[in-house]
């Protein structure tokens, strides 16, 4: 279950625990009588409570996807080829230690996830281990990742002369970023 909280307060039971309470303006309870149910049949849950991020819309995805295409048709390459350099250029990453003995079947696994998802490998200063700069795909970018990509690709299209949405479209677009990814 998710949703989405405007308030978080804790009250304290006379026998010393602590409650959480979430308020919501959304109709839950049938929502919350399937997790009541789930405890009475003697089953934990577990729950996070993290901060709202919005998401790209799809509007995003299809935006990017028609850029990196045109792209593609003026340099040579593939839309593929192209979405993989924007990653690498302006995606998400994050460095981590592997192994030695497992760098190559970690950089396999990493890259199997999708088309955005590669791995690279470089010396480290630990022992036995090599530094990996690992890049995330699109995919899980919230709409400010998500935007900075984009926002790459339009000036890669703008250095090679290919039109892209006008000023107001895209503020358009950007600001429907926040609608959630169903």
């Amino acid at each position: 279950m998710k949703i989405n909280c405007q308030n978080i307060r804790l009250q304290f039971t006379e026998s010393g625990n602590t409650e959480i309470v979430l308020s919501t303006k959304h109709d839950v309870r049938q929502e919350v009588d399937e997790l009541k149910q789930v405890i009475a049949n003697g089953h934990q849950l577990i729950a996070e409570i993290k901060q709202y991020r919005p998401k790209r819309s799809l509007d995003a995805n299809a935006y990017l996807w028609v850029l990196c295409q045109k792209l593609a048709e003026k340099i040579g390459g593939t839309k593929e080829d192209i979405y993989k350099e924007a990653i690498r250029k302006a995606g998400q990453f994050d460095f981590i230690a592997v192994a030695n003995s497992a760098v190559d079947q970690f950089i396999k696994a990493w890259q199997s996830k999708g088309l955005g998802w590669y791995a690279e490998a470089s010396e480290s200063k630990i022992d036995g281990c090599k530094k990996v700069m690992v890049y995330y795909g699109s995919s899980v970018y919230n709409s400010k990742e998500m935007s900075h990509l984009i926002d790459y690709i339009i000036s890669e299209c703008k250095i090679n002369g290919i039109e892209t949405l006008a000023p107001d479209e895209l503020a358009r677009m950007k600001n429907e970023w926040s609608v959630i990814k169903s």
